[in-house]
């Protein structure tokens, strides 16, 4: 069997999305159509990584989630062609929901093991400004009357989840900020210690450059987070789930959020060959589903089946990275396993550097090599929760 090599990642900085009613300007990459942000990106990427001739890239896998408005032409064939690449090298977009670049990247290293590419280029992009989360629904029934039967009395927002996983999994409101205050202090600490400064590229816009995250709130207190009103609190829902104490706010849930992250993949003859050096190989993958209601709770088994397949406990981990879409996620996700919570998201997560749908994935496998590379950890485990009770869980080994 092949191994499949990470040679390269690189992200662009987070910038605060543009809710579409909440009134308020967009942050420093709203001005930036989501092809050119892609483009960017990607121009940077092999630009670190000159040995290779950016017409051997085999295909551009990317996560989208919207596909919509500006982001729904193969936002990756058009990001490459307007980074001046060659014509030649396709591309295809891919929905897995939040996991969606998790899964571009599961799919560009499972395509190298099976020999159907050498080079490949993964990664995901979100522009929540300019494409509103639920844009491509348009008020549309994406369930279809069986699985609406199936699930009746019906289907709930996501934040009714991050809620019953809460109840589920007794968490309560101030464990949920202070996890939340936490993540914020950790990004922080990361940013004013230069941690993020060799996964950032800067992205030009119309008002000049972006270099930095813009998400992170350094001030951030669990005392001060316990003042906001919880959002997804009413009547029905507390009639059908008596269970739920309400605890979920904007402050324990991730940020709207504008970003890219793309990654370098390709057999470990071919970088050998070209003279460059793997920072990771992938190690195992896994795909699962839970529950469509309480939803969330996917990176559970996702987890349990990617550690069956790698023949690794979860104490052989060095670093675990699980999407922070809500706090209650990677709580009740670490109380199950029993984890150290110093090694969950130690460079802060989505709750401080924001959830930009479909560059999340890659986002966070960017940082987590980072940080393995920084800490000499050898195995790090993402896992993402995904809408519909989905999740991906993917193993890597720093090299």
């Amino acid at each position: 069997m092949r191994d499949a090599v990470l040679v390269d990642a690189v992200r662009s900085p987070m910038a605060r999305g543009k809710a579409p009613k909440d009134g308020k300007p967009g942050g420093a990459l709203s001005g930036v159509h989501p092809v050119e942000l892609l483009g960017q990106t990607v121009k940077a990427l092999l630009n670190r990584n000159a040995a290779l001739d950016p017409g051997e890239v085999e295909d551009f896998i990317v996560g989208c989630v919207s596909q919509v408005a500006e982001q729904a032409g193969c936002p990756g064939r058009w990001a490459w062609l307007a980074a001046g690449l060659p014509e030649h090298v396709p591309s295809t977009t891919v929905d897995r929901r939040c996991g969606s670049s998790q899964q571009a990247a599961d799919f560009a290293a499972q395509g190298v093991i099976a020999g159907a590419y050498d080079v490949v280029i993964a990664g995901g992009v979100e522009s929540m400004s300019r494409v509103p989360m639920g844009s491509a629904r348009m008020g549309a029934d994406v369930y279809g009357p069986s699985a609406t039967a199936r699930y009746a009395p019906g289907l709930v927002p996501q934040g009714i989840s991050a809620e019953l996983v809460a109840a589920r999994w007794k968490i309560s409101r101030e464990q949920l900020d202070a996890y939340s205050a936490r993540s914020h202090q950790r990004a922080a600490a990361a940013a004013e210690a230069g941690a993020f400064a060799n996964e950032i590229i800067a992205i030009t816009t119309p008002d000049g450059s972006a270099e930095y995250d813009e998400t992170i709130r350094p001030t951030t207190t669990a005392e001060g987070l316990a003042g906001l009103k919880c959002a997804f609190e009413n009547a029905d829902m507390a009639a059908r789930f008596p269970e739920i104490s309400w605890s979920v706010t904007a402050g324990n849930s991730s940020q709207i959020t504008d970003g890219a992250a793309v990654m370098l993949i390709m057999s470990a003859e071919r970088a050998a060959a070209l003279g460059l050096r793997p920072r990771a190989r992938f190690h195992a993958f896994a795909v699962a589903s839970d529950d469509p209601i309480t939803m969330l709770s996917g990176p559970i088994p996702a987890t349990e089946k990617a550690l069956k397949r790698s023949g690794l406990s979860i104490d052989q981990i060095d670093h675990y990275e699980v999407n922070e879409a809500f706090a209650s996620v990677p709580l009740a996700w670490a109380e199950h396993f029993g984890v150290d919570q110093a090694k969950l998201n130690p460079r802060g997560g989505a709750i401080a550097l924001g959830h930009p749908l479909g560059a999340s994935g890659a986002r966070l496998m960017t940082t987590m090599l980072n940080s393995l590379e920084a800490t000499g950890g050898r195995f790090g485990l993402q896992t993402m929760c995904e809408a519909g009770g989905m999740a991906n869980a993917t193993i890597i080994e720093r090299l």
